[in-house]
C-alpha cells in the first residue's frame, strides 16, 4: 500500500515544509520591521511578505485535498507531478509578491492552473470509479498516462 500513495505523501511533506517557511519569513520580517503580532500593518516589504503567506496559506487545503484525491483516483505519478510543480509556483509567488506585488502575478496564473488540472484529474478519477463509461475512458487515458510517466 505505501508505495500507492509515497509520492503524495512525498509531495505532502514538502508543501507542509514550504507553508512552514513561509510562516518562518513572515517571523523574520516582524523582527527586521520591528511588528509585533498581532500586527499586520507596518512597512510595505512586510505587509508583503504577510500577505504573501496568508495567500499561499489559503490555498494549501485545497491543493492537499485535490493532490490526494487527483492521486488516489486517477494517477499517482501525475498528480504527485503537478504537486510539485503547484509547490514551485508558489515559492515563485511568494518570493515575487516579496519584492513587488506585480511579482506575483505570473506565478499566482501558473499556480491556478495547476490546482484547475488537478482538479480536472480529481473529477476525471473520481467519475472512472463511479460510473461504468468513465471507468472505460480513465482506464484507457490512465493506460496511456503510465507509459508516458514510464510507470508499469
Amino acid at each position: 500500500m505505501r508505495n500507492q500513495i509515497d509520492l503524495l505523501a512525498t509531495v505532502t511533506v514538502l508543501g507542509v515544509l514550504e507553508q512552514a517557511y513561509f510562516v518562518l519569513q513572515v517571523i523574520y520580517a516582524r523582527r527586521k520591521f520591528k511588528i509585533s503580532p498581532p500586527e499586520t500593518t507596518g512597512h510595505p516589504e512586510f505587509e508583503r511578505i504577510f500577505r504573501a503567506q496568508v495567500n499561499c496559506s489559503e490555498y494549501f487545503p485545497i491543493f492537499v485535498s485535490l493532490l490526494w484525491v487527483a492521486g488516489i483516483f486517477f494517477h499517482q505519478g501525475a498528480a504527485a507531478a503537478s504537486g510539485l510543480l503547484y509547490l514551485c509556483a508558489r515559492l515563485q509567488y511568494f518570493h515575487g509578491y516579496a519584492r513587488a506585488p506585480h511579482g506575483r502575478l505570473g506565478p499566482l496564473y501558473a499556480s491556478a492552473r495547476l490546482l484547475w488540472l488537478l482538479l480536472g484529474l480529481a473529477v476525471a478519477g473520481l467519475l472512472g470509479h463511479f460510473l461504468p463509461l468513465g471507468a472505460a475512458a480513465a482506464a484507457a487515458l490512465g493506460g496511456r498516462l503510465r507509459l508516458l510517466l514510464g510507470a508499469p
